[in-house]
């Protein structure tokens, strides 16, 4: 992986393009500094900041600038030598995933122990200085940083739990692959080691779509495969090659999805308080991508928000229902849960996977609409006992946070996939004098620099060990 320090000298001294101080260079030489949020670690070269990918925190590198304006605020740059590597450095499982290839893997040069410990630092960062939570008084962020982020159950050293994927197709050849970070480029993968078998066999990555822009694919824990197609042109022709395996296949059109062979839906089953449970999802629909991820974030909602019978409970950004009907079977029949999604089809899948739950009710809309008639006075939903959020990556935000603390909650579980998102919304739910007050973080994504946190935030002194026994 390190090279003689005389090649690393000619390599420094090349002159083909970015500008640093003055001087046209493209390679330097960096003392890598902390890990920081996005899959990047933090140096500094001629007094800007160097945000630098395929790096470790205390490495020495031979960087490529790929972003280093005179007027930039920060450069950005690829480490493509090591000269002193850390001791958390392992040889990259994908020959892709190195400088200049596939954007798709932020940390397969760092052991996995390594990739969870470098993600709780970027929780506790992250809350710390956007939260302005002392990470010493929260339980679960007390020490998050030298234990790492719990990995799922089922984990096989980061590799093979893709069960969703989304190959884009190269307009000129009209070949399936995956981006090259920070680009439009489309790199060819004919094998991805992050990508469930299942689905890897499908051989989906260098064969030609042509007519196609995208083409998504889904395999389930039941075994079900399913490849929607995203036509180039609504509405147009495609050409689908011959698949590695049997799967079902649609197309995306004007009206919707259209069946080419088999259905258009897939059957996730997951075990709620020991209950089996199956959720249909229409296409490619959300779903966690982790196979081990939706139990154990069923699991968690359910400890973090301690549903209790007749209680009512909101479920905000709700998708196809699996929180839903995890909160509807602690309420019971005397509770009441009511879910709220924007999007339509996982509206309508959430309908039928929930059709058997009386004590449930479903609104189709966007949560921030939603919610001034939800929580208005004359609204049976105005005082829940418990809300339960699972925005988008970009958070609630100000406006949906400010609202339902309002109504005073007694407990408020928000699942977050950007630490950042959540930190913004904590530091807004401390203006209306509620507090981060429990925090546990998952790493269901290995590999790549993405973490899931389920925090609980309850009103000030009021914590959640003592909310639990009241």
């Amino acid at each position: 992986m390190s090279r003689r320090k005389g090649a690393a000298a000619q390599a420094r001294a090349q002159t083909v393009g970015g500008t640093v101080g003055g001087t046209v260079e493209q390679m330097v030489e960096l003392e890598i500094g902390p890990v920081a949020h996005g899959g990047h670690c933090v140096a500094r070269h001629s007094g800007r900041v160097v945000f630098v990918r395929h790096a470790l925190p205390g490495e020495r590198v031979v960087a490529r600038l790929d972003a280093a304006g005179d007027s930039d605020r920060f450069w950005r740059a690829e480490a493509v030598e090591v000269l002193q590597p850390s001791p958390d450095r392992v040889e990259r499982p994908c020959v892709l995933a190195g400088p200049g290839g596939c954007g798709g893997c932020d940390w397969q040069h760092a052991s996995p122990a390594a990739q969870r410990r470098l993600k709780a630092v970027v929780v506790v960062e992250q809350l710390t200085r956007l939260g302005r939570v002392d990470p010493a008084s929260v339980p679960g962020l007390a020490g998050l940083a030298e234990r790492g982020v719990e990995a799922v159950p089922g984990d096989e050293g980061g590799l093979g739990w893709r069960t969703r994927m989304r190959y884009a197709v190269d307009p000129h050849g009209g070949r399936a692959g995956l981006f090259r970070q920070r680009s439009r480029d489309v790199v060819r993968v004919p094998h991805c080691p992050i990508a469930h078998p299942a689905l890897d066999e499908l051989g989906i990555g260098g064969k030609p779509w042509r007519g196609s822009d995208a083409v998504d694919v889904v395999v389930t824990s039941t075994g079900e495969r399913l490849v929607v197609v995203e036509p180039s042109t609504p509405g147009g022709r495609i050409s689908a090659p011959p698949l590695g395996a049997e799967a079902a296949l649609a197309v995306r059109g004007l009206d919707g999805l259209q069946r080419l062979r088999g259905r258009t839906w897939v059957a996730e089953q997951v075990e709620i308080d020991g209950v089996a449970r199956t959720f249909r999802v229409t296409g490619a629909g959300f779903w966690q991508v982790h196979p081990g991820a939706a139990r154990v974030l069923a699991d968690a909602v359910l400890e973090a928000a301690d549903p209790r019978p007749g209680e009512r409970a909101l479920d905000l950004y709700s998708g196809v229902g699996l929180f839903t009907a995890a909160l509807a079977g602690r309420v019971g029949e005397t509770g009441n849960v009511l879910g709220v999604e924007s999007d339509a089809r996982a509206g309508a899948d959430a309908r039928r996977n929930l059709h058997d739950l009386a004590q449930v009710e479903l609104v189709t809309g966007r949560v921030e609409r939603s919610l001034p008639h939800l929580l208005g006075p004359e609204s049976p939903w105005r005082a829940p006992d418990v809300v339960v959020l699972d925005p988008p990556r970009a958070g609630a935000g100000r406006a949906v946070m400010t609202a339902l603390l309002a109504v005073r909650p007694r407990r408020l579980v928000y699942v977050a996939c950007d630490p950042s998102a959540l930190a913004r919304d904590v530091a807004t739910a401390a203006e209306h004098g509620y507090a981060l007050s429990r925090v546990r973080a998952f790493d269901l994504f290995p590999m790549t620099h993405h973490v899931e946190c389920v925090a609980v935030i309850t009103p000030v002194g009021v914590d959640a060990a003592r909310d639990e026994l009241s």
